[in-house]
């Protein structure tokens, strides 16, 4: 638990950081790199509903 809610702060302050420490360099990873591009609350959006999901 103490893990994933660390994930979810990572994913809130940083959310390709929070994304990359869970999945690594993978689609999801560059799926919230863009999304964290073109605007900051759509990453975190992403970013929480990958690492959760």
């Amino acid at each position: 638990m103490a893990a994933n809610c660390l994930d979810i702060l990572l994913a809130i302050i940083l959310p390709p950081l929070g994304v990359f420490l869970k999945f690594g360099c993978n689609a999801e990873f560059w799926i919230c790199l863009l999304l964290t591009i073109l605007g900051y609350i759509p990453g975190i959006i992403y970013a929480v509903y990958a690492i959760t999901k």
